[in-house]
């Protein structure tokens, strides 16, 4: 059954990273991300329907606007893949599929707020709660559905468990990591708890270990030093979607949590 909804997933993901796309252009400018429509940035006319497909308008288009030739941001169809894997994956992996929604809403959130921390050094609030409200309350459907409420008390565990751990860190060196990086891991800790609360140090370990090259090799490089602020969010994502996926696989190799 998993497999047969992970292409219809993809798909949806697709569409939906479209407007993730949306979201990481505007909302850190305090656009409406409903209007004005979808148009070219460089001249400013609004997409047809035929040049607003996920990926098939940015490959047919040759990655340029019809109306004036100006290149279309590659990021914008590299966010739109990103989504759709992420959908098709969790589809395949997550152990129940009343979840998925809440799980797609999750990803679809950290998709923007990893873009926007690289590009912006910044994890817009708004998104944050956003992505918890209304994942937050497919969780709780999902829950109901498969009469397993424990789910929920897990999840409340992992976030505040993860909240408080990133706050000290925060308190001790607030140089060094902004409050946006709190606020995600206690999201992130929340989606981890409901799978199980000996996924959510495995995403938190998988996070740092992912963060830690790039740091260093930049440290060495003089790019940074102890003091500079490291785009963290985009690790602590990455950290907590292996741990979604592979988390169990993970733990059951290893015996570890």
């Amino acid at each position: 059954m998993n497999a047969l909804v992970a292409v219809p997933a993809g798909l949806v993901g697709l569409v939906v990273g479209s407007f993730v796309g949306v979201v990481i252009d505007r909302v850190p400018h305090g656009d409406s991300v409903v209007r004005p429509p979808s148009h070219c940035e460089a001249c400013g006319k609004p997409l047809e329907a035929r040049d607003n497909i996920p990926v098939v308008s940015y490959l047919l288009l040759r990655g340029k606007c019809r109306a004036c030739g100006a290149e279309i941001p590659l990021h914008d169809v590299l966010v739109e893949i990103a989504t759709g894997v992420l959908f098709a994956a969790l589809a395949l992996r997550l152990p129940t599929l009343w979840a998925l929604p809440g799980y797609c809403v999750f990803a679809a959130g950290l998709v923007a707020l990893s873009a926007i921390d690289l590009r912006q050094r910044r994890l817009p609030t708004v998104i944050v709660y956003w992505t918890a409200a209304i994942g937050g309350v497919l969780l709780v459907i999902a829950s109901a559905l498969t009469s397993d409420f424990n789910r929920l008390l897990e999840a409340l565990i992992g976030a505040a468990g993860c909240f408080a751990a990133f706050y000290a860190v925060w308190f001790a060196v607030p140089k060094g990591m902004g409050f946006g990086d709190v606020r995600l891991a206690g999201l992130c800790g929340g989606f981890l708890g409901w799978l199980g609360l000996r996924v959510v140090p495995l995403g938190m370990v998988i996070a740092f270990l992912i963060a830690g090259l790039p740091a260093l090799t930049l440290l060495i490089l003089g790019k940074v030093n102890r003091k500079s602020q490291f785009p963290f969010g985009p690790y602590l994502a990455l950290g907590a979607l292996a741990a979604v996926l592979f988390g169990e696989a993970i733990i059951q190799s290893l015996g570890v949590f």
